[in-house]
């Protein structure tokens, strides 16, 4: 038997042999997967009287519950699906909650013990498929009941339909702004649906509530999860937390203001408590200045001319109240620009004092100094005595060691190496003087490279050979 854990209130789902004598072992996951899910803190509290509670929370479809008694002493746990008493007929449930905690909830909602109904049996395999076989018209029942109820033309709109356990009675949830006759809507129902018809209107919110969805912060509608009871919410909240009185942001999906407004509204109660009024005037020299704008969290409160209010003055809650007082002493107060201070910058504390990208290559910049100098000493002194006079300039490449100044320096010296291939006849260029290093070096070149540049310069001249000159 399956133990009915889903949103819509179907036996659908199945938990297998997870299901013990003490409930659904996936209770966590499937168990607190419908709506409004109560936790027993009390499931693993020993009872120290011996009387045991006999009153058990039964949930039907989306969020509507009830209190029944368990006559019959039936051993029921969290998730069991039950048959239980209704007028007509009977109707199946899933236990939501059982043991000494559902005595706080029918206190909690002041439901009285002597109405209680009864619960007749667990639920066989006969009530399940009558229940689901329910459960499956309701979807096409709901877009019929709609299109009776706009070709009657009633403003309305069916909202949810509910079907009983025994498929004896249709409960119809709706909407609608004015009172609504339905006197012929119920013989129209009646008619097609053979059954017998109940009608129940709901407001906007508990129609978000049976719907579900997203809000603007991302997360399930409270109304749809967690939220058992609907406080009125007016726009003098708003006005309170400095909000902006824009219906599009402070109404939920249900067309009203939020009910999340009233979360934080204490605690602005509070803080709003140490500030003078909002309507403070105050008297200057200048003229006249109201309070235009209130910030709760930096305790400050903006002042503007009443002749001239494009420019705003800040000022701590404290000396407000100091300039109230000379104002009641019969006292004018200095114009607002005078009283005005200089803010000082705040300084910043980096706490973790990583703000730095390049905080590693300052602390270790002279230690890498010292460590390339002590690597380059060893090199130094392995040298002979004719070079030791040149210094630091050893690590840098001269210039004549680059390819190209050694091909000049060998074509200086030697200016027919290469007479068979020249284009052009030789000209006389007088040999500048030129240092002993840089001869060194350049009668020090390696002959491979000398080598590995002619063979392209010859295959160059085979693909186009060079014209010859008459006057050569």
């Amino acid at each position: 038997m399956s133990c009915g854990c889903k949103t819509s209130g179907d036996s659908a789902h199945s938990c297998g042999p997870k299901k013990t004598a003490n409930g659904c072992e996936s209770v966590n996951t499937c168990g607190n997967s419908y709506k409004l899910s109560v936790f027993d803190w009390l499931s693993n509290i020993n009872n120290p009287s011996s009387n045991r509670c006999d009153f058990v929370e039964v949930r039907f479809k989306n969020d509507r519950k009830s209190f029944y008694k368990n006559v019959n002493n039936i051993p029921l746990h969290i998730g069991s699906v039950v048959t239980v008493e209704s007028s007509p007929g009977h109707d199946v449930g899933v236990v939501s909650l059982t043991g000494e905690l559902v005595k706080i909830q029918m206190k909690k909602k002041k439901f009285p013990e002597e109405s209680l109904l009864k619960i007749y049996r667990q639920a066989n395999q006969k009530d399940l498929e009558v229940w689901q076989e329910a459960r499956k018209k309701e979807d096409g029942v709901k877009l019929e009941a709609r299109k009776i109820a706009h070709r009657i033309g009633l403003e309305m709109k069916v909202t949810d339909v509910e079907y009983q356990g025994d498929s004896s009675k249709i409960t119809f949830y709706y909407t609608a702004d004015n009172r609504v006759d339905f006197r012929q809507l119920i013989k129209e129902y009646a008619g097609a649906f053979r059954t017998k018809i109940d009608m129940k209107q709901i407001g906007f919110r508990q129609e978000a509530a049976k719907v579900g969805g997203i809000g603007s912060c991302g997360r399930e509608l409270c109304c749809s999860t967690w939220l058992t009871d609907f406080r009125s919410v007016n726009t003098n909240v708003a006005r309170y937390q400095q909000l902006s009185i824009n219906p599009q942001k402070l109404a939920g999906q249900c067309g009203k203001l939020k009910c999340c407004l009233n979360y934080e509204l204490d605690s602005y109660l509070d803080a709003l408590s140490n500030f003078p009024s909002s309507s403070t005037m105050l008297d200057t020299e200048k003229g006249r200045a109201f309070c235009i704008k209130i910030d709760v969290f930096k305790k400050k409160m903006w002042f503007a001319y009443v002749d001239s209010s494009m420019a705003w003055y800040d000022f701590d809650i404290e000396l407000v109240k100091k300039l109230i007082s000379k104002n009641k002493r019969g006292e004018k107060i200095l114009p607002l620009e005078d009283l005005k201070q200089p803010e000082s910058p705040i300084q910043t504390i980096d706490l973790i004092q990583e703000n730095n990208v390049d905080r590693f290559e300052k602390k270790n910049r002279g230690n890498n100094r010292n460590r390339n100098q002590n690597q380059n000493r060893p090199n130094n002194n392995g040298q002979g005595q004719g070079q030791q006079g040149q210094g630091p300039k050893k690590n840098r490449p001269e210039r004549s060691e680059r390819p190209e100044r050694t091909d000049r320096s060998e074509r200086q010296e030697n200016p027919n190496a290469n007479s068979g291939n020249q284009q052009r006849p030789p000209q006389k260029q007088q040999p500048k003087p030129q240092p002993k290093a840089q001869t060194e070096k350049a009668d020090a070149s390696s002959d491979p490279e000398k080598k590995q540049q002619n063979p392209n310069k010859k295959n160059f001249k085979k693909k186009y050979p060079p014209k010859k000159d008459k006057n050569a």
